[in-house]
């Protein structure tokens, strides 16, 4: 009995001793409002969930000490006990409010970070395509022109939104200190809004396994002010080559690249889903941004169709 009262301690501190080369958990450690909002949604389920099993375990060592065997005459005949009507009430409610509780919380903070962030209703988002390829992430700005493969920068105290799809299998978006995840299918184009509270630089993958290359789709998510963000974008344009169709879809067939970036998006012609299918409810906001590209009318319309 005692060697397996000694068993949990001991599983404990082993899980102790991994997690605490995670130390701190991105997903505790937000910069941001969506990930901030998500945080204090993961900490109260847990603290929910804590207290809980706090009272059940409570129960459960009263009642085995309580009603333990004991050294009764062979012959004792315990009295016979009708149950109990207000208990069976009380551990059906319960349940049902915490879950109800948990609910309201849960679609609260969906809808909250499903929408641009708050506090910033008078400013522009900064709209950026994240394609997925086997095993990488390409980044295109179409409003500034410019495109990057495995990182991507983003102003400080500006909302943004991601529009994500994929070039392959479902991979999942996902920045943990600056938001939750979204898938990215070929398909369609999901969106993600997020705003960055500090500048910095975080991690950010694929949580979505789907192959042997999953490991290795990561990318860094770089923050800075409005000001270093423009000085990146006009470096970016005036010392990198554009992205050539020819060039794109060698990045495209290349499993693993680095990082790279480019003077010019695969937009003008390899356009989007929503953008090439022209179902988006956002297909004005996408026109606006193609005719920052510099696009001819022939290709606009190819894009629409």
């Amino acid at each position: 009995m005692k060697k397996k009262m000694l068993i949990l301690p001991a599983l404990m501190s082993i899980m102790a001793l991994f997690l605490s080369g995670c130390e701190p958990l991105m997903i505790f450690d937000p910069k941001g409002p969506n990930a901030k909002t998500l945080s204090n949604t993961i900490i109260l389920s847990i603290i929910v969930m804590a207290v809980i099993l706090l009272v059940v375990y409570v129960l459960l060592v009263t009642m085995l000490m309580k009603y333990r065997a004991s050294k009764s005459p062979s012959d004792y005949e315990p009295p016979h006990e009708e149950g109990s009507t207000k208990l069976e009430i009380i551990w059906t409610v319960i349940p049902i409010l915490i879950v109800t509780a948990l609910s309201i919380v849960t679609i609260s903070t969906t809808s909250k970070v499903e929408s641009q962030q708050t506090g910033y209703d008078n400013t522009k988002p900064l709209v950026i395509y994240a394609a997925s390829s086997n095993w990488k992430w390409h980044f295109s700005y179409p409003e500034e022109g410019v495109e990057t493969v495995n990182y991507v920068n983003i102003p400080t105290d500006r909302p943004i939104e991601f529009r994500l799809y994929s070039f392959g299998p479902i991979t999942s978006f996902w920045i943990p200190q600056l938001a939750g995840q979204k898938y990215a299918m070929s398909d369609m184009v999901n969106k993600i809004h997020m705003a960055a509270d500090v500048e910095g630089s975080f991690f950010g993958r694929n949580s979505n396994f789907n192959g042997k290359g999953f490991a290795q789709m990561e990318f860094e998510a770089q923050t800075m002010s409005q000001q270093k963000f423009d000085e990146w974008v006009s470096d970016v344009k005036a010392k990198e080559p554009e992205l050539t169709e020819k060039t794109f879809n060698e990045l495209l067939d290349t499993d693993f690249v680095g990082r790279k970036s480019f003077s010019s998006t695969h937009l003008t012609f390899s356009p989007a889903p929503e953008m090439h299918h022209g179902k988006s409810s956002d297909m004005s906001d996408d026109a606006e941004e193609m005719d920052g590209m510099d696009m001819s009318d022939g290709e606009m319309d190819h894009s629409n169709h």
